[in-house]
């Protein structure tokens, strides 16, 4: 649902400005490989709903796994509903009884309209060292290098210890119907890497900023509030319109600020984030970092667009539908109120929150099924993160390392409900200038394919070792 979105611009502008290094491994088979499978997922039209192709798309990883040294019956799809959702088991030796390793991504992606686009979306384009298309970051991209990594590794004989499974959603863009799938059925692990989370922030020179690992994400809800009445005639108006009791709620939720929260993974992220902001924000984040009920700080950081998310539970009106003609009283009015929950916050709170804030018996409110469910921060492990610091280093030396909250919604939500620590690793390093997930003219720059080979072979390797 956000999870590059959101991930991609690491809101924490760290000031680092250090020099890339070369790669100095490269593997132009799994490369050329990755680019092929990212150019015909492209072409895949995995949207919800009439027409969509991620059955078809999971049956092409499928075959493409197949031939590169799976055994057919350690890759399955399972069809669900419009879509489906894909399984891959990479067989450890069993030595030591480990437990596994998994992947997580989606093949699904938003919706995108041909005629709102420069190029059509699903038709895939290379031009000017970026590839374009829907799903060329969001989240095809990755899911085609870390395939062609497991195909890689398969091909050189990597035998590992632990069994490495591949899971990938198929309606993560939306009801995730099938991430609640595959965690009901794969909740056993050692961690989950999420390779639709995470990932490197680079300057508009093209100099690297920061990498963050996200091991937490709010949990996202939408709430329907609804006034009714019988209406009548304009011509004769009474009490109980149905707007002006909406907009009175409104008003009410749109003053109404939730508490301030921090874990110990936003309280990591936020005092590296004050390394690098100006003097003003820094002395703000630190303030808060050292005491999180420091209201002076809290206000000021709560007018700052990439923060506000990383200090507790908001929520905002984003859409009203009222009335039924221009000439009579309205019978009902609505709005939706999107809520990103801050970590171990109940959504039935936050409704319950709502409902006391409005203060009017006359509203209805209810949640808007999303597929979203609270999670758990994941706890920091400090093997991964030295493992991953150890890896991104060796392509951009010295760059700050963080755990990060997503402030959207992933396939790691579910995972970490069943009690699987989930971390977003992805190695793809971008300019602000550069995210469009889930906007127009998606695209993502090539230059990134070899070194996140190089990064996901490193990472799977030690782990699986």
């Amino acid at each position: 649902m956000a999870g590059r979105a959101i991930a991609g611009l690491f809101a924490l502008a760290l000031a680092a400005t250090l020099p890339g290094t070369a790669i100095a491994q490269k593997y132009p088979q799994a490369e050329e490989q990755a680019l092929d499978l990212l150019k015909r997922g492209i072409a895949f039209r995995t949207v919800s709903g009439p027409g969509n192709q991620t059955p078809q798309y999971a049956n092409y990883l499928r075959d493409q796994l197949i031939a590169g040294g799976f055994p057919a019956e350690d890759v399955t799809v399972t069809v669900l509903g419009d879509t489906a959702y894909l399984v891959a088991r990479y067989r450890g030796t069993g030595k030591g009884n480990l437990k596994p390793i998994y992947v997580s991504g989606h093949m699904d992606v938003v919706e995108a309209k041909p005629a709102e686009w420069e190029r059509d979306p699903f038709t895939p384009v290379i031009e000017k060292g970026y590839i374009w298309g829907r799903g060329a970051s969001d989240m095809k991209y990755d899911l085609s290098t870390m395939v062609a990594t497991l195909i890689q590794l398969r091909r050189e004989g990597f035998k590992p210890r632990r069994d490495i499974f591949l899971l990938l959603s198929g309606d993560e863009e939306t009801f995730m119907k099938t991430t609640a799938a595959l965690a009901e059925h794969y909740h056993d692990a050692e961690l989950l890497l999420n390779v639709d989370g995470g990932g490197g922030a680079m300057s508009e020179e093209g100099k690297p900023i920061g990498f963050g690992v996200d091991g937490a994400e709010k949990t996202y809800a939408d709430f329907e509030l609804s006034f009714t009445d019988p209406g009548g005639h304009s011509s004769a108006p009474h009490k109980g319109n149905p707007i002006y009791a909406l907009s009175h709620a409104l008003d009410r939720i749109g003053a109404y600020k939730f508490p301030a929260q921090i874990n110990e993974i936003t309280r990591q992220s936020l005092a590296a984030a004050a390394e690098g902001e100006e003097p003003h924000v820094a002395d703000a984040l630190r303030r808060f970092v050292k005491d999180p009920t420091d209201a002076g700080a809290i206000d000021f950081l709560r007018g700052v667009p990439g923060y506000v998310g990383q200090i507790g539970t908001t929520c905002v009106a984003t859409m009203v539908t009222a009335g039924h003609a221009p000439n009579a009283l309205p019978q009902t009015a609505k709005a939706n109120i999107n809520c990103r929950i801050f970590p171990g916050t109940p959504v039935a709170e936050v409704q319950k929150t709502l409902t006391e804030v409005v203060g009017d018996p006359a509203m209805k409110i209810r949640e808007v099924e999303s597929g979203s469910l609270a999670s758990p921060a994941s706890p920091l492990r400090p093997d991964l993160m030295k493992l991953v610091a150890d890896a991104i280093h060796a392509r951009f030396p010295g760059i700050p390392i963080v755990p990060t909250m997503a402030s959207g919604a992933s396939d790691s939500m579910h995972f970490r409900a069943r009690g699987v620590p989930s971390y977003g690793i992805s190695p793809l390093f971008m300019k602000s200038s550069d995210a469009f997930a889930h906007g127009l003219n998606e695209r993502t720059p090539l230059s990134e394919i070899a070194p996140s080979i190089v990064y996901y072979r490193t990472v799977l390797m030690a782990l699986a070792k």
